[in-house]
């Protein structure tokens, strides 16, 4: 039976009126995560700023520090962004210059899957960063990914690494985790392609998850989707077989005094392979955290702030 013509007009007025409605919400929704960015970081004392090198457009997080401040560079995981850091910033003292960078293909970094982003080429990227923001000399701490990419850029710098702190950090898997048993059979809890993912790769990547409020989740739900293509890339370049070197090689030559900080329930990469980090790292110490998955940093803050200033503390006093 064909609609009459009053009825047509209704109709297209009823979807008009409803695409109106779920734009103006879209709009609501995106203004109460702006807004909620923006207290995170004025919380944290830190503002977002940005620099272009290479061609390339790096987006990073800093705070007001002295002019003689020591720097913090912090790196963040796959899939994740400098507003990672946060919560953990915030228990940092302003005597310390904080930079959060987002890594290329992250964030609101660069976006390029025409690039590699193997290991090694990402400590290319982040040197590049790290020379156009003019630190010279930093402490660098890194977060799975993010700490393979700072375990490599010591070895590779030893001279710009004052000390490295690696949280969770990818690179060695000699101890199996639930992350590889999912890879086998074909799934990658790590990427989200659907709403539903989203909360999933909360449950699965953290054991103790922060509350995060419907506007936020609503809005990183949608972000991550956009961002499937390039993180498919970028996961397809870091788990390839054949590497351009031997990672655990690379541990050998890291002179730098080293944190190995892991999540005693991290399902994405097992905190055994903890051991293989202190046994390669010859000036290097390991905390095991109970309770935690693999972003300590998201999931016990003040905890994780606390251990790793103690062990800074701990440096400077060996240093006399």
């Amino acid at each position: 039976m064909r609609m009459s013509h009053s009825a047509q007009i209704f109709r297209a007025g009823f979807l008009i009126a409803a695409l109106t409605l779920l734009s103006a919400c879209s709009e609501i929704k995106y203004g109460l995560y702006d807004l909620a960015m923006d207290f995170e970081r004025s919380q944290a004392g830190v503002t977002p700023k940005s620099l272009e090198t290479q061609g390339r457009h790096f987006a990073f997080l800093e705070n007001q520090a002295p002019p003689d401040a020591e720097t913090i560079l912090l790196l963040h995981g796959f899939g994740a962004s400098k507003e990672n850091w946060l919560r953990f910033i915030r228990h940092l003292p302003p005597r310390y210059q904080i930079v959060a960078l987002d890594l290329l293909g992250h964030g609101d970094s660069s976006k390029d899957t025409s690039i590699p982003y193997d290991i090694d080429d990402q400590v290319g990227y982040v040197r590049a960063f790290t020379e156009a923001a003019g630190l010279s000399r930093f402490h660098l701490m890194g977060n799975s990914m993010g700490g393979a990419i700072s375990s490599m850029y010591a070895a590779e710098y030893p001279d710009s690494v004052a000390s490295l702190v690696l949280m969770d950090p990818a690179g060695v898997y000699d101890f199996s985790s639930e992350l590889e048993t999912r890879l086998q059979k074909g799934e990658n809890p790590l990427i989200v392609r659907k709403p539903e993912d989203f909360d999933a790769l909360m449950e699965f990547a953290m054991e103790d998850k922060p509350f995060i409020p419907w506007p936020i989740t609503s809005v990183l739900t949608e972000k991550a989707i956009a961002n499937t293509g390039i993180y498919d890339h970028i996961f397809a370049e870091l788990v390839r077989e054949r590497h351009r070197y031997d990672f655990k090689q690379v541990l050998l030559d890291i002179r730098s005094p080293t944190l190995v900080l892991w999540g005693k329930e991290d399902r994405v990469i097992n905190y055994r392979n903890a051991e293989v980090f202190t046994r390669q790292i010859a000036n290097s110490r390991k905390m095991i955290i109970d309770g935690v998955g693999h972003a300590p940093m998201i999931e016990a803050p003040e905890e994780t702030a606390e251990i790793t200033l103690v062990f800074m503390r701990l440096l400077e006093a060996e240093k006399g």
